[in-house]
């Protein structure tokens, strides 16, 4: 599956360095938020939820502000087809759910996630790229460059002591991108509009590196505003 991934990802790459008459290229800035999909839908033996259980914090909390940028090339019509690179980085503060220090203060943990994904997409527009108003749909795939760690006090329940550590995973994970917008096309050059964007992809963690459980889930939803040049 990921080798597919990548040859797909090199082939729009390489379609769109190619020079073909009368495309027309756009860089599309945008910026919006990132969330994590919620905690029904997430994967069995997903840190984040092991987390819930142990901790006071939501998974909602790890909603934060996102932004991006695409350079867009048509094919046709009716196509378009894309490269880009985004930015999502939040920090959730939480303590623990039942526990506090001997002096009845609490104790304070920062669960940190940053996820910078590129991606290669392919977008239809069903009523053409000549109309001034452009709703589509599209799918894509990507890499997704991630960082998660937990930094702060802890608890060693063997003994019950409060210890500082920090607790760091990382990794490079491709997945798959479904995406649904709308572009208003104010002249032959400047364009507005808005875009939801699915991604679903997930990455290891671990238990021998002392995470709660194995893996991370690091599917979600983008919702952005849409800025585009032509060129």
């Amino acid at each position: 599956m990921r080798t597919l991934l990548v040859r797909g990802m090199l082939g729009a790459i390489a379609f769109m360095a190619a020079p073909v008459e009368a495309q027309t290229h756009r860089l599309s800035l945008n910026v919006g938020a990132f969330s994590l999909q919620g905690e029904d839908t997430r994967i069995d033996d997903d840190v984040v939820v092991e987390n819930l259980g142990l901790f006071a914090f939501t998974v909602d909390d790890f909603r934060g502000g996102s932004v991006g940028a695409e350079w867009l090339v048509e094919t046709g019509d009716f196509l378009e087809v894309g490269v880009g690179v985004g930015f999502y980085r939040k920090t959730v503060l939480s303590v623990y759910n039942d526990f506090v220090n001997d002096d009845g203060t609490e104790i304070p943990q920062d669960f940190k996630l940053r996820v910078t994904p590129i991606t290669a997409s392919i977008r239809f527009f069903p009523f053409s790229l000549e109309q001034p108003v452009q709703p589509y749909g599209g799918v894509g795939i990507g890499f997704f460059n991630w960082r998660y760690s937990e930094v702060g006090e802890f608890i060693d329940f063997n003994t019950f002591d409060v210890f500082r550590d920090r607790f760091v995973a990382s990794g490079n994970d491709a997945g798959l991108v479904y995406l649904a917008g709308i572009r208003f096309q104010m002249n032959e050059r400047f364009g507005i509009g808005g875009e939801v964007r699915y991604q679903g992809v997930t990455g290891v963690v671990g238990i021998d590196h002392g995470f709660l459980d194995e893996r991370i889930d690091l599917g979600g939803l983008t919702s952005s505003l849409t800025v585009s040049i032509g060129f």
